[in-house]
């Protein structure tokens, strides 16, 4: 059977209303949801974060042993060329064999140097790493009071804001898709989530202007769907409210 537009302005009203109590609810977790995100992005950057810096001090560690491993083979070939010396033949072997010995001493003394930039290296970057440790169990601990904070929220609201969803979905089908359509784009579009709303002291309740004399009168006589000309929600009178809320 065909709703009258009353019957369509009532099922409107209502869905609205349980609308509005499902923001309540969500108005209540407020930014927290926001809040465990970033939060969870913090922890997750400083996580990588410190796993590179630990991956590039296990290789400047790496790098360490190799220059002493280069230390001790140059240490090696000089003993083996500086026992060679005592049996040169001639001054070319003699100048050779010193040159390699020369060249030897100049690698160790390169893989000194850089075993010092290395330890410089490690310093700083241990610095850096024990900060971001320290940033990381702060953000962590940060990361678990939201969360169990919004733990305790969600538990208390989650059944409430469940019976509300099934509430909306029931109420929807008693609205035409048209309406529903139109519904949909005024909730989304309104700030406050309010897309049919009441005449309260002869201005929208949803915006506050005023509602000329003769369209409050149309309103009540609940004929037509009668929108607000500044912020384009659908008007419903007072009285209506009341017997939709006391239904």
């Amino acid at each position: 059977m065909e709703q009258t537009v009353e019957q369509k302005l009532k099922a409107l009203y209502e869905l609205q209303n349980i609308h509005t109590k499902i923001d309540r609810i969500r108005q209540i977790r407020g930014e927290l949801p926001m809040e465990v995100a970033d939060l969870e992005d913090d922890v997750a950057g400083l996580e990588t974060r410190i796993q590179k810096i630990k991956n590039e001090l296990d290789d400047l560690e790496d790098d360490i042993v190799t220059r002493k491993n280069l230390i001790k083979e140059a240490q090696a070939n000089i003993k083996r060329y500086e026992a060679q010396l005592n049996d040169v033949k001639n001054n070319r072997e003699y100048e050779a064999i010193s040159k390699e010995v020369e060249i030897q001493g100049l690698d160790i003394q390169v893989s000194e140097k850089k075993i010092r930039e290395y330890g410089f290296e490690i310093t700083s970057k241990t610095q850096i790493y024990d900060k971001a440790a320290g940033d990381l169990e702060g953000r962590q601990n940060d990361l678990d009071a939201k969360k169990a904070e919004l733990g305790t929220i969600t538990a208390e609201t989650e059944k409430e804001e469940n019976d509300l969803n099934t509430q909306a979905e029931t109420a929807k089908q008693n609205i035409e898709e048209r309406l529903l359509t139109a519904y949909t784009r005024l909730r989304h579009n309104a700030k406050n989530g309010l897309a049919v709303v009441t005449i309260q002291r002869d201005s929208c309740s949803g915006c506050f202007n005023q509602i000329p004399p003769q369209r409050q009168a149309d309103i009540r006589q609940r004929k037509k769907i009668i929108v607000c000309e500044h912020c384009g929600r659908i008007l419903v009178d007072e009285q209506m409210a009341l017997e939709v809320e006391h239904a």
